[in-house]
């Protein structure tokens, strides 16, 4: 089965480029588009899509609060993928808080676009760890600091969420450490577990929040 999308821009000629691209691909299908968020939660109720390439900046309703209003109204959520003009753009760091899976820079490549698609709807966050840094510089967060205080994580899972805020997959993960995949997706479920965060996306904020990335 292909990986369904939902595209949600404000401009037509963006949303056609998408489509162009993805429809291209022999295991992604582009079921549907939206020039603006609020169109979204619907559409997704109807269409079901196992992805939502979004433009972060829309007139009506922007891509933070559609992330917030699709999390609070879908009981299972398709994956969201934020698409940002800018790596250092702060609306693409409240979308990440919010709940959006990883971001995607409109001068993508075609190949990289399509690949995006494909890493969020496979379960990994699609991250720029150079960008999230840049965005996390002077957001010190005390909360952040606290929860990876108490959450008590092993030194393998300490280093499991180093890599995992480097960008790297699960299978990058089990290369660099010389353990297995399954392994790995264990560690990742713990650090998760731990630190309450719903995902990968969230787990690497709080890291860099906490100041964890610096020690």
């Amino acid at each position: 089965m292909p990986v369904t999308v939902l595209l949600v821009d404000d401009e037509p000629l963006a949303r056609m480029g998408l489509r162009a691209i993805l429809d291209a691909q022999h295991d992604i299908e582009v079921v549907g588009e939206a020039a603006d968020g609020v169109a979204v939660v619907p559409l997704i109720r109807q269409l079901r899509p196992d992805v939502i390439a979004m433009d972060v900046r829309m007139p009506l309703l922007d891509g933070i609060e559609t992330t917030r209003a699709i999390l609070h109204s879908i009981p299972r959520p398709p994956k969201i993928l934020m698409i940002t003009t800018y790596e250092n753009d702060d609306y693409v760091y409240a979308a990440l808080r919010a709940g959006a899976d990883g971001f995607l820079l409109k001068r993508a490549r075609p190949a990289e676009i399509a690949n995006a698609v494909r890493t969020v709807a496979a379960g990994d966050s699609l991250l720029y760890p150079a960008a999230v840094r840049a965005l996390a510089t002077g957001r010190g967060n005390p909360r952040a600091r606290d929860t990876l205080e108490r959450a008590g994580l092993t030194e393998r899972e300490e280093t499991v969420l180093l890599l995992m805020t480097r960008g790297l997959s699960n299978t990058e993960i089990a290369e660099q450490l010389f353990i297995g995949a399954r392994t790995v997706k264990t560690h990742v479920s713990g650090v998760l577990t731990k630190l309450g965060t719903r995902d990968r996306t969230q787990a690497v904020i709080l890291a860099y929040e906490s100041g964890f990335v610096d020690r």
